[in-house]
């Protein structure tokens, strides 16, 4: 199956990096194009979610929170085999949490093979964040002296700009409808793909950066950034069973189970454990986890979703 041509713009990206190129796009537009992506998925989100919303969701909603808090909860105990408490939880954090471009590429999967999702994973997408960052504070803090600020890591949780676009998205997308959304189809429609891959070009330079620090961490991380995924999908996929989704459903919660934060994840942890050490966590999740998902891991997803739904 050829790569998803976003992929080969990452691709790009990551060997103008590694190769040193005189290449980097401007910082405002970088920030810009995280904002569009943001608010593009969740109204689109919103808008389909206005058609099929129900009481039945919040259940749905709570074993959503459940599966991330599981996953943080794994994450730890294998990562504590090697790492110091705050390094394990500060990681274990990351990857209970959730990746949004990530999600945006696997939906951008979806479309290139003409499979439908339920709105709902929008919505998933956003109240993951949550329950992976507050375990993990648990976690580091089980058994410390430090008091946590609670009230602080909660503005920087629920206001971060990730939650606030992606719910505002979808609020919004929920209040306009498909008939409102029609007047922003040409921005936030025609041009999400082409936008996605100058922004995956940029992650792409990233990822490259923070490579390096791998060096410092020894092999055990880097198995587990590549080993963990896999088998965080297979539990979004039986979750995913559990709720009763399509495939398209499916391969979206998988994807979100087995993707490792490195925005909301990094800014909450620096602020609620100080002591971890951020470059551990960004390199595991950015240099290692999102090209994985990305290049061989989104397909596999696709693949395990496939055997399992009969599609």
């Amino acid at each position: 199956m050829p790569l998803d041509p976003v992929v080969l713009f990452f691709l790009l990206g990551l060997g103008a990096g590694l190769a040193r190129a005189d290449l980097k796009l401007p910082a405002a537009l970088y920030e810009s194009l995280s904002v569009y992506l943001l608010l593009a998925i969740g109204l689109k989100g919103g808008v389909a979610l206005a058609k099929f919303a129900s009481p039945a969701l919040a259940l749905e909603v709570g074993a959503v929170v459940l599966l991330g808090a599981a996953l943080t909860v794994a994450a730890f105990a294998l990562l504590r085999l090697k790492l110091a408490r705050a390094d394990a939880a500060a990681v274990a954090a990351h990857y209970g949490s959730v990746s949004v471009v990530t999600f945006a590429v696997a939906v951008s999967f979806l479309a290139r093979q003409g499979v439908s999702w339920e709105p709902k994973l929008t919505l998933f997408l956003a109240v993951m964040e949550m329950p992976a960052l507050i375990v993990g504070v648990l976690l580091a803090r089980c058994g410390g002296q430090r008091r946590v600020e609670w009230g602080r890591l909660a503005h920087e949780v629920l206001l971060g700009k990730s939650m606030v676009l992606l719910a505002g998205g979808l609020l919004i997308g929920w209040a306009i409808g498909e008939a409102g959304m029609q007047k922003l189809s040409p921005l936030y429609i025609d041009l999400f793909k082409p936008l996605l891959s100058l922004f995956l070009l940029e992650m792409g330079l990233l990822t490259a950066a923070r490579l390096g620090e791998l060096r410092h961490t020894g092999a055990f991380i880097a198995v587990v950034a590549l080993a963990a995924p896999p088998v965080f999908a297979l539990a979004g996929l039986g979750t995913a069973a559990l709720l009763g989704l399509s495939a398209g459903g499916a391969l979206l919660l998988s994807v979100l189970a087995a993707s490792a934060s490195y925005i909301a994840a990094p800014a909450a942890m620096r602020i609620a454990v100080p002591e971890a050490n951020p470059a551990l966590s960004l390199a595991a999740s950015l240099g290692l986890t999102f090209p994985f998902n990305l290049i061989v891991g989104i397909p596999l997803y696709w693949s395990f979703t496939r055997v399992f739904w009969g599609v």
